[in-house]
């Protein structure tokens, strides 16, 4: 599928463009995008996931022809300059010696909610070292570089030890494309547990497990790491001279966007399968593991406060298969706020916010009755989860939502009518990410600030009061529920 959109061009004349590869755990897109953002032309396909092997992984194979192609496909409708990638943060690739070997893994990629075996669980527990070390809270599955690792070298010994790198998803495209291998600081500091970021070092299972040589060199998600291969070149048709940057972690990206367009106070939440909210002011001390905060990193290097939870697997969970009208009905939320009707965390196999709550979601109250209360509850309890994410991180000054949940307005409307003291806007861009990874190829140059629409949200008419006493007996459920249920684990792993 192809989406048009209009053109930036540069002082030349010409469109200055940049294809942007764009992994995320469900689906891959390809981008044409001005050096200032503007989107030309999107493609994308599902990523794929095979079942066999060691462990469920994804198919970088098929995902491989069908990146080079269309990358060619870009070349010559556009006249690309830069090639740059971003991915989310949990994907990490162990590769061999050379790009041009099949896939180029040593070890298949593991999908990070594939389950992982209970004695890698419990063997890796106390090797992770401290919050700061690892950088974020244990989530679920194999979400965690250093944990894909370690699952690896005891799985497949022989095979880790002929290893050459262990790369973040950007960078393995970045690989692949330039042969150039390289560390980059927001991926690293996406929940990796490889990276200290606030003290600027690798976490302490490093050096225990031997893994230093596995991990390149730092280079800036801005940085031309290489050129294209000449042999992709020739077999592909792609501009020889085509730059390759080291690549960014997804979020990072859109973070970066604001801070490209001077809003460096903002606390940016993106939406989509998951629900991120990052702020460069909110201090280390206040960030609280067992309550789905993160130590994150900037492009700089710069710590960065974050809080994150599944929403978008949370929603879906909700509303299940049926269909649901695009956008809510206003009095179907207002109806859930008045009879008292509550989705409680968590439905998913994350806890997010509330330590001990994963799979023990519920709905309380007079249930909904179709798609559209079920809708309009998921959107009421997404926008109670970011609001539980901006107090976690003690943003009370600017936020600014984006992401998929803005394609209901009420999303919006909801999460500023629940924090009335804060200014809160939207950007209702839904191309946040390829737009700051583009943005990558113009810094340090840009001759100003990077252009932004930001958008007052409509206002959710219900009674305030009302509102922000359902939002109190929401949170005082949902902290009740997960503490129980957290205790409870601890006593049995004590125990």
């Amino acid at each position: 599928m192809t989406e048009g959109h209009g053109r930036d061009r540069a002082d030349g004349g010409q469109p200055a463009t940049v294809a942007v590869l764009d992994v995320g755990k469900t689906n891959v897109k390809l981008n044409a995008v001005t050096a200032a953002g503007t989107i030309l032309e999107t493609l994308s396909v599902p990523n794929p996931v095979l079942r066999q092997g060691p462990w469920r992984h994804h198919d970088l194979n098929a995902l491989s022809g069908w990146v080079f192609d269309t990358l060619a496909g870009l070349c010559r409708r556009h006249p690309l300059s830069t090639f740059v990638s971003s991915g989310h943060g949990s994907g990490g690739v162990l590769v061999g010696p050379d790009p041009d070997d099949g896939d180029g893994t040593a070890l298949p990629m593991i999908d990070y909610e594939q389950a992982l075996p209970e004695d890698i669980r419990t063997r890796y527990l106390p090797l992770s070292g401290s919050f700061l070390d690892r950088g974020s809270a244990m989530m679920h599955g194999a979400t965690h570089h250093a944990r894909q690792m370690f699952w690896m070298q005891q799985a497949a010994p022989e095979a880790f030890s002929r290893a050459r790198w262990f790369l973040g998803v950007p960078q393995y495209w970045a690989w692949r494309l330039s042969g150039v291998a390289v560390s980059e600081a927001t991926v690293l500091g996406a929940q990796s547990h490889l990276w200290n970021v606030a003290e600027k070092r690798w976490s302490p299972i490093v050096g225990a497990q031997g893994w230093e040589n596995l991990l390149p060199p730092f280079a800036r998600a801005w940085e031309a790491i290489g050129t294209i291969r000449p042999v992709l070149a020739e077999r592909y048709g792609l501009p020889a001279d085509m730059r390759v940057l080291a690549g960014i972690h997804d979020s990072s990206a859109n973070f970066y966007r604001y801070q490209a367009a001077g809003f460096h106070d903002a606390t940016v939440v993106s939406t989509g399968t998951w629900i991120v909210a990052l702020s460069g002011k909110t201090p280390l001390s206040r960030l609280d593991e067992h309550r789905g905060m993160s130590c994150n990193s900037d492009v700089h290097g710069r710590p960065v406060g974050g809080a994150l939870t599944m929403g978008g697997r949370e929603f879906s969970h909700i509303i299940g298969r049926d269909d649901a009208p695009l956008d809510t009905d206003a009095a179907l939320i207002s109806r859930m706020i008045a009879q008292g009707t509550m989705a409680l965390p968590s439905f998913g196999d994350d806890d997010g916010l509330f330590p001990g709550s994963a799979g023990k979601g519920r709905i309380i109250g007079p249930r909904p009755v179709d798609a559209t209360e079920r809708k309009a509850l998921a959107v009421l309890y997404t926008a109670l989860l970011t609001v539980e994410c901006l107090d976690a991180l003690d943003s009370r000054g600017r936020v600014i939502l984006d992401g998929s949940f803005l394609r209901d307005p009420l999303y919006a409307a909801l999460v500023a009518a629940l924090r009335p003291q804060g200014d809160t806007v939207a950007n209702l861009d839904a191309y946040g990410v390829a737009a700051g990874t583009a943005l990558l190829a113009s810094h340090g140059i840009r001759p100003a600030r990077a252009a932004i629409a930001l958008e007052k949200p409509p206002v959710f008419h219900h009674p305030p009061g009302e509102l922000a006493a359902y939002a109190e007996r929401w949170k005082a459920a949902a902290r009740r529920s997960s503490t129980t249920h957290f205790h409870s684990l601890h006593e049995r792993s004590i125990t």
